[in-house]
């Protein structure tokens, strides 16, 4: 698979194995950053990284 600086909307909730509106959330919560292009909003990888490396130690707290 091609490794992207950033991905849009659609792409992250591929990686993520998410639904698009639950990335969307997450966007619009912060908890994953992203950046305005013009009219297109993009994720950049180490954003996806750096929220699931959360959840992970997140998930090492409980």
């Amino acid at each position: 698979m091609e490794t992207k600086v950033a991905y849009s909307l659609e792409e992250a909730a591929q990686v993520l194995s998410l639904g698009k509106t639950t990335v969307k959330q997450l966007v619009a919560a912060g908890e994953i950053t992203s950046v305005r292009v013009g009219r297109r909003r993009l994720i950049p990888r180490s954003a996806l990284e750096t929220y699931m490396n959360r959840l992970i130690d997140e998930q090492k707290m409980t």
